[in-house]
């Protein structure tokens, strides 16, 4: 990028870039491959609450602290952002780095995740951050939470929750891909089981060409297009109902013009990420689908406070 190109034209550019190339892949595919929103099964009608990184704002991000609080709050999803370790374990992990959220031996707990085993990744104290970042909210069963994979999620939630899944930008999509691998983990634990779990696992990403190597492997994943700010706008909504779902865009990119064009193409809208409860009662005002939050506690509360005049929501 030559200096004093603007920033938000060069992001514009790149997605709508992209998103052209999704959709002359697509095209490409065979008949099978039907557009994400084709004759999926309904979400719940209400918004639907999704705890970002699991109750974030109370708990160490992915942890089991994070996820069951956001559970016991009411959440229908918890998200998990997912990276491959050097041995290939899906890990869930915000950031490409352990630098902010990793506290223990140096050689294990900094640097790149995927350059890490899972058993150096093990040693690292996953929460002892949150107690530095936020005195307020602290606990002490928070210090020395461990990174949780994956398919230690599904063994202690099964199908009892929603998850909703980030697969990560840079994975390799050389056999087996993080795509491969995260629907052989859906086989193994009954999230793959046609319609009695459509809609248990939600999968997102930025990336269109993640999206739709997915979209190849199971025609029948509902996927979500993660929007980067000020790339959400009526040329990209098309290229993304395609092949998606729905979309996420920032919240700063959200209005009721947005909302009702990605609605007119039968996509859902699922913002990311809505904290303030004044911030909360506005979007939810616009008739999103459902938006991610640090504190599933307070939409909830929104929502209850609240009787919103929206049409039943795309689900």
């Amino acid at each position: 990028m030559r200096c004093g190109y603007p920033v938000r034209i060069f992001m514009e550019y790149r997605m709508r870039h992209a998103l052209f190339l999704a959709a002359a892949l697509l095209a490409g595919c065979s008949s099978s491959v039907a557009p994400g929103g084709a004759g999926t099964p309904a979400l719940k009608t209400d918004q639907v609450i999704v705890a970002h990184r699991g109750a974030s704002g109370h708990a160490p991000e992915h942890t089991f602290a994070a996820y069951d609080q956001a559970l016991a709050m009411g959440a229908e999803y918890i998200e998990q952002d997912v990276y491959a370790t050097a041995d290939g374990v899906l890990v869930c992990l915000h950031d490409t780095t352990l630098n902010r959220t990793a506290r223990g031996p140096a050689e294990n707990c900094s640097g790149s995740v995927g350059s890490k085993t899972l058993e150096q990744l093990k040693t690292c104290d996953m929460g002892s951050w949150f107690n530095e970042t936020y005195p307020d909210r602290a606990r002490p069963e928070y210090a020395g939470q461990k990174i949780p994979t994956l398919e230690e999620v599904f063994q202690r939630y099964g199908k009892d929750v929603n998850y909703y899944i980030e697969i990560k930008p840079g994975l390799d999509l050389t056999p087996p891909s993080v795509a491969q691998r995260l629907l052989d983990l859906m086989a193994k634990y009954g999230l793959r089981d046609g319609a009695v779990t459509r809609h248990k696992v939600l999968v997102q990403s930025f990336i269109p060409t993640v999206l739709l190597e997915m979209r190849r492997l199971d025609p029948e994943i509902p996927l979500i297009q993660l929007m980067q700010p000020a790339t959400t706008n009526a040329a990209t909504l098309p290229l993304i109902a395609a092949y998606s779902f729905g979309v996420g865009p920032p919240v700063s990119d959200v209005n009721a013009s947005l909302v009702q064009q990605a609605h007119g193409l039968g996509l859902a809208v699922h913002p990311y990420t809505v904290n303030e409860t004044e911030d909360l009662e506005r979007v939810a005002a616009l008739c999103v689908d459902g938006m991610f939050t640090n504190f599933p506690d307070r939409y909830r509360a929104v929502l209850g406070a609240n009787k919103f005049d929206c049409p039943e929501p795309i689900r």
